[in-house]
């Protein structure tokens, strides 16, 4: 009883100990990094903007081109979002499930956005779907313009935003046993239920995720959107280009409006999926 004792007493105080060396040392130099890199600018971000005063913000942000921006960019960024949600979860699920010919392939295709320069793949993008383009031109004879205009933006939204919720999903549809959807075949159940009470619960918290960070960058991106967006005012102007178009006429506490705002959305987007994460935790821990 007494070497029982001893032991658990052992265990607890072998709790404290970090399997990682010099904790205050590396706990510190991030923090000390992290404070650098992203906090400081957010905080002369902020800084920059208080010129204005509320008033003055709240004027920059109702500007007609500033709000149809802001519709435009928080409007098309939904619907990629949505898109990929469906179009990453089934390539994610091919790439895990399947064995075919090509697969590494594909696999690495998935990081294209990721490599190549968002300038490239918006040129890429507005050849392709100009009206003169290699896919463009079959859309004209039907008055249906893809390239600049919102369905271009669109477009462009879903190619350097679908890797995210791919790599999302893809490590936890690789850890997910077979077992499980095999025993509720057995038990009765179709495909379709399967999916949705098996395995679709699973991968809530990983699809949450991904979707964050594909809304993120859709509404922060600007290089591949430029190309193909026709930059009309009040028709396909985005929000980033607003920013852009008032540092280029010196407007810098305006542009740092436009961006503080853009911040602000994009904090209570993550603290609403961060929620949304925590609920879904709780509700799968109380079943398990």
């Amino acid at each position: 009883m007494v070497t029982a004792t001893a032991n658990m007493t052992h265990l607890k105080k072998n709790k404290k100990r970090h399997i990682m060396p010099f904790f205050n040392l590396s706990f510190g130099v991030s923090i000390l990094a992290l404070s650098l890199l992203v906090f400081l600018p957010f905080v002369a971000l902020i800084f920059t903007a208080s010129d204005l005063g509320f008033s003055g913000f709240w004027e920059v942000i109702s500007e007609p081109r500033v709000k149809h921006a802001i519709y435009l960019t928080l409007t098309v960024s939904a619907l990629a979002t949505l898109s990929n949600l469906f179009f990453g979860t089934l390539i994610a699920w091919v790439l895990v499930r399947y064995e075919f010919w090509g697969k590494s392939v594909m696999n690495a295709l998935v990081d294209l956005p990721f490599a190549l320069p968002t300038a490239v793949m918006g040129i890429s993008l507005a050849t392709l779907y100009a009206p003169n383009g290699l896919i463009g031109q079959w859309f004209m004879p039907f008055d249906i313009r893809i390239a600049f205009t919102p369905i271009g933006i669109w477009l462009a939204l879903i190619v350097v935003s679908l890797p995210f919720v791919i790599r999302a999903v893809q490590p936890v549809l690789a850890e997910m046993s077979v077992e499980y959807e095999e025993a509720s075949a057995v038990l009765g159940a179709n495909r379709s239920t399967t999916f949705t009470k098996v395995v679709l619960p699973e991968l809530y918290p990983s699809l949450l995720m991904g979707c964050g960070m594909m809304f993120a960058r859709a509404t922060g991106e600007y290089g591949s959107v430029i190309f193909i967006a026709g930059n009309l005012p009040m028709k396909s102007e985005i929000l980033p280009l607003i920013i852009i178009g008032k540092l280029d006429s010196y407007d810098v506490t305006g542009a740092a409006a436009v961006a503080l705002f853009m911040l602000l959305i994009s904090f209570v987007i993550l603290f609403a999926i961060n929620a949304l994460q925590w609920v879904f935790t709780r509700r799968m821990g109380g079943v398990l």
